[in-house]
This record gives structure tokens, sequence and C-alpha cells, in this order.
């Protein structure tokens, strides 16, 4: 079965909204489907979308091949969770670095 993964079309008319779905690359736009992996809302500004990057890799492992579309939601989100996630790594390990070499209270002396 030669498999897919693409947008399948929800919401009212002029207000359109997207699951990302794995499907058989011969069904119909918005008909039968293996898996919902995601969502894209195009109306919505900035982060418009939400994908399980785990679901998405193992089908592409598995052969299916994204639309253009699909495949530039895929980078964006990989590109949005990559910058997430190295500034709150780098500001952890600042702060412990910071206490480490500035105590906050000055040495006591202990007579000997």
């Amino acid at each position: 079965m030669a498999v897919s993964i693409r947008l399948r079309r929800e919401g009212a008319k002029n207000r359109p909204y997207y699951k990302v779905v794995v499907a058989d690359r011969r069904s119909p736009r918005d008909g039968k489907f293996v898996e919902i992996i995601g969502t894209y809302d195009p109306k919505k500004p900035d982060h418009n979308s939400t994908l399980n990057i785990e679901r998405v890799e193992y089908w592409i492992s598995k052969g299916a091949q994204p639309s253009d579309t699909v495949r530039s939601l895929i980078k964006k989100t990989k590109k949005a969770a990559a910058t997430e996630a190295s500034p709150r790594g780098e500001q952890e390990s600042s702060e412990s670095t910071e206490e480490d070499v500035s105590p906050s209270s000055p040495p006591v002396e202990t007579p000997s």
C-alpha cells in the first residue's frame, strides 16, 4: 500500500482547518485515513500547527511520502522545537555556574 502524509480539510466555508493524516495515496482528500498525526490552522498567525514528530518520523521510515505542505510544516516544527530546547539548556547551565562562582555569604574562618 502506497502511503502519504497529507492534509485533510475540516472547518466551515472560508474558515479552513486541516488535520495532518497518514492515508493511502488512492483514497480521496477527505476520505479514509490510517492515523491523525497533527493539525494545521492557516488562519492563525505564528505557530499555527501541531505535529507528533515521533509518529511523522515513524511513518517516513516505513516509506510514507509527505506532501509539499506537510514537508514544510515538519521542517518548521523541528526548527521551533530545536530553538525552544536550546535556550532553556543554556539558561539553566549559566544559572548554576553563577551560583557556584559567587557565593551568597562570605566564608567564615574557624580558629584552629
